[in-house]
């Protein structure tokens, strides 16, 4: 399939974003929102894969909807394999409501987690309360970065990153595991509601001895291109997806960002990857799987 404008001088490539998130969980802007600066930004699809939840999927879809973006239902999921948490996108979900269900548990650990937080945080000599955090969230799915900005908030750090860094990070001070789901739990999980099961962000992790060993858990595809790849990183991974046979995605990972690599459709994600996507997943609904 040729892309639009493909051939044509100075015609910019279309392109899609397959990795963001909303209000749903850690991102800025409210779900339609969140399409909204899609359309902006000349995409002509766009996924939504905030954290545990689809609960902002049916408003993105809405929006897409009204302004001919297409809009992929998807989320976040943190997982757990050898030893190491491995975050997972899952795209192109059908059945929206039933894995959304299915995640409530994992809401329930985070909101555990944070009440944990606020706890080391008061003995740590900075008092916050949860109701802060959860108004933070504003009914969303709860994450360290509502904690951050409460901090940010009281005075106790001046930004983000030094929240992180001096607080929440791993092995920081205010640092609680969260619980996570085996890989193999979780890409069945996807695949019950009709979904694809990408690696997100494997990074320079993503090697060969490694996914040799995660592939058979059954991963779709590996995030190709991300803000945190390096050039060497994408090239390496793009030639392990052709290898092992699975599909290609990529993102922006975006928050809410308006400038640095994490803007959405910074990535520039060809369309010919969603189209890949597309058909593995047409194939499996012919097939019955």
């Amino acid at each position: 399939m040729t892309s639009p404008g493909a051939g044509v001088p100075g015609a910019r490539a279309a392109t899609v974003d397959l990795h963001s998130h909303s209000t749903a969980s850690d991102g800025v802007l409210a779900p339609a929102e969140v399409v909204r600066f899609a359309h902006s930004k000349g995409l002509s699809a766009m996924a939504l894969t905030d954290h545990d939840t689809l609960a902002g999927v049916p408003d993105a879809v809405a929006a897409g909807a009204a302004l001919g973006v297409r809009v992929v239902p998807g989320a976040e999921l943190s997982t757990t394999h050898g030893g190491r948490e491995w975050h997972l996108l899952a795209l192109h979900v059908a059945d929206v409501q039933g894995l959304d269900g299915r995640l409530a548990i994992y809401r329930e650990a985070r909101l555990n987690r944070a009440i944990r937080i606020v706890e080391r945080l008061s003995e740590l000599g900075l008092p916050v309360e949860l109701q802060e955090i959860l108004d933070e969230a504003g009914g969303g799915s709860i994450g360290r970065p509502h904690v951050a900005t409460v901090l940010v908030k009281h005075g106790y750090v001046s930004d983000f990153r030094e929240a992180f860094d001096k607080w929440l990070g791993a092995g920081r001070p205010a640092f609680v595991d969260k619980e996570l789901i085996a890989l193999g739990e979780a890409c069945e999980l996807i695949h019950q509601a009709g979904g694809l099961a990408i690696l997100a962000h494997p990074g320079q992790l993503g090697r060969r001895a490694v996914l040799e060993g995660m592939i058979p858990a059954g991963l779709d595809g590996l995030e190709v291109r991300h803000p945190g790849h390096s050039p060497e990183d994408e090239r390496r991974l793009t030639r392990l997806a052709d290898e092992f046979g699975v599909v290609k995605s990529g993102g922006s990972d975006w928050h809410g960002s308006v400038e640095g690599p994490r803007v959405l459709d910074s990535m520039r994600v060809p369309v010919e990857w969603l189209e890949e996507q597309d058909a593995l997943v047409a194939s499996r609904v012919a097939s019955g799987a």
